[in-house]
């Protein structure tokens, strides 16, 4: 059973002049339980669309979003909702995370709306959550007393303190530099294995997509396999052709 299946999803809107802008065609893809998926593309390749149609937020112009193989069409609202809420972690490159509240207050906040021994084990559960992403010292600490990889480490256990089965990585690295993103990266895949979640990670970036066991690229609302390791690998190349001295290499 899939945790997570688009069938031929398209979304679009409609211009002033009456005509219609596809920002999504045909887009398949199947997420099992477990998985890491890499989703890379330019901006303005309905990235962002994608990920709220993934995230449950908005609902395809046509085509089927199927969880553990029920179509969602069939979900009242509060169901999407809890299933949202429940099964459904998010992590965005700016972090969001509150300014008033400590690091252990930011990473409980979705146990607020938790329900039985969530709710009244939110602190211990945030607490132990924090220990995991290494940032048990920190607890107290608000975010701006934090550098850009804590406040990143502290969104990521915000992101997991339900226990969510999909994880939606948004750019998660795009507000840090390329040491400190390539350590949180490697973090959340720990973090998400551990638990048993399925990752997609939406990037520009090949270097963090190729961190990913499997790999799409989402062009001109397209999605299709690629190859990122092999275009990486490709780039390396020539990266080391250009900086080679006038008469060497030939």
């Amino acid at each position: 059973m899939s945790l997570l299946t688009l069938e031929s999803v398209t979304r679009s809107v409609a211009l002033p002049d009456g005509a219609r802008l596809e920002i999504l065609k045909g887009i398949d893809l199947t997420v099992e339980v477990g998985d890491h998926v890499s989703i890379v593309g330019r901006s303005g390749s309905g990235k962002s669309t994608l990920l709220n149609i993934l995230g449950l937020l908005d609902s395809p112009t046509s085509g089927r979003i199927l969880v553990d193989d029920e179509p969602v069409e069939k979900f009242s609202s509060r169901q999407r909702d809890r299933k949202r809420g429940r099964d459904i972690g998010f992590i965005f490159q700016q972090f969001n995370l509150l300014p008033g509240r400590t690091a252990l207050e930011n990473a409980m906040t979705p146990l607020l709306y938790a329900s039985g021994r969530q709710f009244f084990s939110r602190a211990s559960i945030a607490a132990e959550m924090l220990e995991r992403v290494g940032l048990g010292h920190r607890m107290s600490s608000m975010p701006d007393k934090l550098s850009g990889g804590e406040q990143q480490r502290v969104a990521i256990a915000r992101a997991l303190v339900r226990g969510p089965r999909l994880i939606l990585a948004d750019e998660p690295t795009g507000a840090l530099d390329i040491e400190t993103g390539a350590s949180v990266m490697a973090l959340l895949d720990d973090v998400a294995e551990q638990s048993g979640a399925a990752l997609i990670t939406i990037t520009h970036d090949a270097n963090v997509a190729a961190l990913a066991r499997r790999h799409y690229r989402l062009d001109r609302g397209v999605l299709a396999p690629v190859d990122v390791n092999r275009a990486l690998a490709m780039s390396e190349s020539a990266d080391r052709a250009l900086a080679l001295p006038t008469g060497e290499g030939a």
